[in-house]
């Protein structure tokens, strides 16, 4: 599993999901930007190297997670969209594809994915910050939840 926040707004976020990613034997997929090692390197507090895959360019990166046989999954609101309690634990290499935490998933990426999950959620927020959707996401791929 990869957990891709390639579109990333919060370098807190992408540390907190890199703990995610540990806990539950994923890697984490970050574009490179100029701040996220800084930003990774900070916080970070696990005890061994992590699994990282830096990302030059977003879209060409997930063209070929999908030509190697990777199951791309985005977690976005969509009309045929899973919700997370029906998704099945990964069988298979899954990418987790996290959008930008105002704006989500660009278009065009959307043709790049396989499917979407869908977090319900019953307040008045439309979206759940970086961390806290590819956490519930990968603890769910995992078999864990």
């Amino acid at each position: 599993m990869i957990a891709a926040p390639l579109w990333p707004l919060h370098g807190a976020n992408l540390v907190t999901l890199l703990r995610t990613c540990d806990a539950v034997g994923a890697c984490l997929a970050v574009p490179r930007y100029r701040w996220v090692p800084e930003a990774l390197a900070r916080g970070n507090t696990l005890r061994q190297p992590s699994c990282v895959h830096w990302v030059d360019d977003p879209l060409d990166w997930l063209a070929r997670q999908r030509e190697n046989g990777t199951r791309v999954l985005g977690v976005e609101l969509a009309d045929e969209a899973i919700r997370l309690a029906d998704l099945p634990a990964a069988r298979r290499r899954t990418v987790a594809v996290l959008g930008h935490e105002r704006y989500g998933i660009p278009d065009e990426a959307l043709d790049l994915l396989d499917g979407a999950v869908e977090i319900p959620m019953v307040g008045t927020g439309h979206s759940l910050n970086v961390a806290v959707a590819g956490s519930l996401v990968l603890y769910k791929l995992a078999g864990l939840l």
